[in-house]
């Protein structure tokens, strides 16, 4: 997509490859291992840490998770061992992400 060229149709700027979310503050990239029951999953951080997540109420509808999904999460404010899933990437989204170098460390997989 060139750049001044208007995006046409139900396409947002995120899916046309343009610009991705990107961690802010304490927010970390990480990668599903499991779903847990009762909106709970394990999320492993791209700095190697394992972390009990939830989707916030908010997101429960519109935010389908599988294992291998690569997510954005923040951090609880009291516990750090526990955080909420904020955003999903889509898989051009991680081409981008990858072209950046925020899909490494020891979460493995890329």
């Amino acid at each position: 997509m060139q750049e001044g060229q208007p995006i046409v149709g139900n396409t947002s700027p995120e899916q046309a490859g343009g610009r991705v979310r990107l961690p802010r503050g304490e927010e970390k990239i990480g990668v599903l291992v499991s779903r847990l029951g009762a909106n709970r999953m394990e999320v492993r951080t791209m700095d190697g840490k394992t972390m009990n997540c939830r989707v916030p109420g908010r997101f429960k509808r519109s935010m389908w998770l599988r294992p291998g999904d690569i997510v954005l999460i923040e951090p609880w404010e009291l516990d750090k061992s526990k955080a909420d899933v904020i955003f999903k990437y889509n898989s051009s989204q991680i081409i981008q992400l990858k072209k950046r170098g925020l899909l490494t460390g020891k979460a493995g997989g890329f």
